[in-house]
């Protein structure tokens, strides 16, 4: 296999349904450069080191104009960028404030108070099996539950749901490295005028999602501007749900492919907690991030990554190295020390991780529990074009019905 160019075979949708093969190829050298100049680096601990290292840079603006890949992002350039793609101070700044009402240590029980809520969409939209043989866990499942959670955590209206879909679909496509950006800037335009009117509304009339705050709040470095909410609040929406579409989707396929683990999850629901970890390492909703930069020359695993060179971090390869986890393509929710890469690491780690892993439990626990002899239809069912944001585009599963 040749590795100079196998980023190429990473992207193309026919190595979707099982890009691990590519990935373990990939760890026969820690670190490997393309053709087109970009740096795949696919092993745990080398990962996990360029993923803390202050010498790697999430700001595109910081790419030498003569390497590689792409240097634009996929944002709308009349926004600010979001924290996602800033670094230090300008990072933390922004990151910070964001994080004061939705979660500890200024809003310690946002999350949890939730649950409730979380537990109930996910009755009703079980509730809606019954009578079906045959049910899409994506369509009929998976996706309502996460934008109905970040619509509450936005304080979007719920008749407005509905427009969420194609907007964050487009949008999300734009972390696959492989897609124009006309398209994506649109939906990002449409949806920014719609959290710009929101936010606006909010601001005169607080109501329960954190918009309202977020435009109040300020912190040490100062406050955000309108524009900034606005940025944050769509990185909110892609964080808060695309990935948990693929985490709840890919949880789901994994379990009926494996009915031994299945069957006990069914008698055992506390095993929900440490199943969703091991998910994220087996087959984690973000498999790289493909937008970082070398700030300076970077000398890891006896490679050299030369200053402003594009860098993907390949988490789900390095969430399968056999230098850190045993037997690392065996499915087990009894792994012992599962520190995992599924949600990041350092100063980028998802702070949507607490309200995705809260998500999966309640649903998979419902799931399993309510549908009767549930069997794929598909396997490997469709995936989803976008190579970054892996998971299924469609579960079909056949059932025998719901219990109450």
């Amino acid at each position: 296999m040749n590795l100079d160019t196998i980023s190429a075979q990473i992207i193309d949708p026919a190595n979707r349904a099982d890009p691990y093969p590519l990935f373990a190829a990939l760890r026969e050298s820690p670190v490997t450069r393309q053709d087109d100049g970009t740096y795949l680096v696919s092993t745990y601990y080398e990962v996990r080191s360029l993923a803390k290292s202050p010498l790697l840079s999430n700001d595109q603006r910081n790419r030498d104009s003569d390497a590689g890949g792409s240097a634009a992002t996929d944002e709308d350039p009349n926004l600010p960028l979001s924290f996602l793609h800033l670094d230090p101070p300008e990072h933390d700044r922004m990151r910070n404030l964001a994080m004061r009402p939705f979660g500890p240590p200024h809003s310690p029980s946002f999350i949890y108070d939730m649950r409730e809520d979380l537990a109930r969409v996910v009755a009703e939209l079980l509730d809606a099996f019954e009578g079906r043989n045959e049910v899409d866990i994506v369509d009929d499942f998976a996706y309502p539950l996460p934008v109905t959670a970040i619509c509450k955590v936005l304080g979007v209206p719920r008749e407005d749901e509905a427009r969420f879909h194609g907007w964050a679909d487009t949008i999300a496509s734009g972390l696959d490295p492989s897609v124009g950006l006309e398209q994506i800037r649109e939906a990002r335009q449409e949806l920014g005028a719609y959290l710009s009117d929101l936010i606006e509304t909010e601001r005169r009339h607080p109501g329960n999602g954190i918009l309202g705050p977020l435009a109040r709040e300020s912190g040490p470095g100062g406050s955000m501007s309108h524009p900034e909410v606005v940025a944050t609040a769509i990185l909110l929406l892609i964080a808060g749900h695309e990935t948990t579409v693929n985490l709840i989707s890919n949880a789901t396929l994994t379990l009926l492919r494996h009915p031994d683990v299945l069957k006990r999850f069914r008698d055992e629901p506390a095993l929900a907690v440490p199943l969703v970890e091991e998910v994220l390492r087996y087959e984690p909703p973000v498999q790289f991030v493909p937008f970082t930069t070398a700030l300076a020359d970077i000398d890891i695993a006896g490679t050299t990554i030369p200053k402003g060179a594009p860098v993907w971090l390949m988490l789900a390869s390095a969430n399968r190295d056999p230098r850190r986890f045993k037997d690392p393509d065996c499915f087990d929710p009894d792994r012992k020390d599962n520190q995992h890469l599924g949600f990041f690491i350092g100063i980028h780690y998802c702070f949507g991780a607490p309200l995705a892993r809260l998500e999966a439990q309640i649903a998979l626990t419902q799931l399993f529990r309510r549908i009767k002899n549930p069997r794929l239809l598909a396997d490997p069912p469709p995936y989803r074009v976008n190579p970054v944001l892996r998971g299924p585009r469609h579960l079909p599963v056949a059932i025998d019905g719901l219990t109450s």
